[in-house]
């Protein structure tokens, strides 16, 4: 029988092209079979036919099959990647601009703070309804690939809740490798490396050149004389002096899961630099993200114009995870990686339940992680703070428990610098009752969030100037950086 492998999510142009065209790399995969699932039937088949013209051109065997029945998609399928944005574009700006009325200033917010946080809310009520139908028709055993953000709380909530193998993946690590590599000018196939931590929290906790120990003062020295991380990785670099320490995760990221950096509007021009979006531009992610609506139809346009189909090859796979874990499992071929999954006692000084993000590596026997030891304390506590709103974040989402939600928004890094207790809660109920058609297991406490807002007087919001900008100003933007956001998407 041919490896069934399903996408849930699978309107995604750019990436679950990048995946397929990854896993058909893999000789003993010619005659894969890949089933896409998606709710928006448009793009589902937009990306399938561009798949299939992928497959048909490089004259390989795989099949594709594109429904909007989920569990026709997933039924016998070995593996699943999950990549999903559960509440699209329109949830994702109150998750940004909802926050920035109460001084909340985020890049991406997809991962802690505010946004991340209802964005946990709204993918852990998807997530679980995905876990019962891969419990239910996949294949026994099957493994849940979940590339889908926030990370460590849906990777969390799938194991713990959804009782579903799952393993988080990221490519903040391979990144944050080759800026070190080219820092240090060297090739990234001379570095070696050990992160651990917790997603988009990740610190290089060894580094090796050309298998030469490189300390912190080094490699600060080498982001300081960078002619353009200088300026645009200054979070970054301010860490690094402190900690001693590099963090694997970008500007834009790492300024928001901090207390430090984005609590006051004149900051963000201190640390952050706008050339690009995730240096740390307020709603970055979400302009980008905006302003490429079209740019899917474009792309499928070209397409069906004549534009070339990809060459799929082993000199252009890319440095993803997901089909390196798969041809492991399925091969023995070993792999080498840093993973996302419970902790167990990996890392010492962190909670064994936490998820966190580790080194490891795959064979035929499954996924093993390695033992790290302890994280340097400073590094460790950033983490585990963290980690304790992840926990609630989770806790909230699975029995749809709104206390537990604020509690996690006061607990945030960032949050709890800008607001005090009553905008809190204030905010946490705006952001529930205008995301509630993606809440179910909130559905009564929605409705007591209403009576509130309507009732109690609303607190003095102190909106940052950051995202509102003039429609001029956001073009001449949006001019200067569309050739660096396209490299990125």
């Amino acid at each position: 029988m041919p490896l069934r492998i399903a996408f849930i999510g699978a309107g995604s142009i750019e990436f679950t092209r990048k995946l397929v065209n990854d896993l058909l790399t893999i000789p003993e995969f010619a005659d894969l079979e890949l089933a896409f699932t998606d709710i928006d039937r448009r793009n589902l088949e937009m990306v399938a036919e561009l798949c299939r013209r992928d497959i048909a051109h490089n004259r390989l065997a795989a099949k594709i099959t594109a429904t909007t029945d989920r569990r026709a998609a997933l039924a016998g399928a070995k593996y699943v990647f999950c990549v999903v944005r559960v509440g699209g574009l329109e949830a994702f700006r109150s998750d940004i601009e909802i926050p920035l009325r109460y001084g909340v200033d985020q890049c991406v917010g997809d991962t802690l703070c505010a946004g991340g946080l209802m964005y946990a809310q709204r993918g852990i009520a998807a997530l679980l309804d995905f876990c019962k139908d891969i419990r239910e028709v996949a294949a026994p055993g099957c493994l849940l690939l979940n590339y889908a953000n926030p990370m460590a709380m849906l990777t969390w909530a799938a194991n713990v809740h959804g009782g579903v193998r799952c393993v988080g993946l990221c490519h903040g690590v391979q990144h944050g490798g080759h800026q070190i590599a080219e820092v240090l000018g060297i090739t990234r196939d001379e570095l070696s490396y050990v992160c651990a931590g917790i997603n988009h929290q990740t610190w290089f906790v060894d580094v090796l050149a050309k298998g030469r120990k490189v300390s912190g003062e080094e490699l600060l020295a080498a982001f300081e004389r960078h002619p353009e991380y200088s300026k645009t990785e200054k979070c970054r670099i301010d860490v690094l002096r402190r900690f001693g320490v590099y963090s694997t995760e970008s500007n834009g990221h790492l300024s928001e899961y901090l207390m430090w950096y984005r609590k006051r509007p004149a900051e963000i021009g201190r640390w952050c630099d706008l050339s690009m979006w995730i240096h740390g531009e307020t709603g970055g992610y979400l302009r980008v993200c905006e302003e490429g609506r079209d740019w899917f139809s474009k792309e499928f346009a070209r397409g069906a114009a004549g534009h070339a189909p990809r060459e799929i090859a082993v000199a252009k796979r890319s440095d993803e995870h997901g089909a390196f874990i798969i041809e492991a499992l399925e091969t023995g071929r070993a792999y080498r990686g840093h993973f996302n999954l419970p902790n167990g006692g990996s890392i010492t000084n962190l909670p064994a339940d936490a998820i966190i993000e580790g080194p490891g590596y795959v064979d035929r026997h499954g996924i093993h992680m390695q033992q790290v030891g302890e994280l340097p304390a400073a590094c460790a506590a950033v983490c585990n703070q963290s980690i304790s709103v992840q926990r609630l974040g989770v806790m909230a989402a699975v029995r749809g428990d709104a206390t537990l939600l604020k509690q996690a928004m006061l607990l945030d890094p960032l949050v709890g610098a800008v607001c005090n207790p009553p905008e809190v809660w204030r905010m946490a109920d705006e952001m529930l009752v205008v995301q509630a058609k993606w809440l179910p297991q909130y559905a009564g406490e929605i409705t007591a969030a209403k009576r509130r807002l309507k009732s109690e007087p609303a607190p003095k919001t102190k909106a940052s100037p950051g995202y509102v900008l003039s429609a001029a100003e956001r073009t001449r933007r949006a001019k200067l950086r569309a050739s660096k956001d396209r490299a990125m998407r």
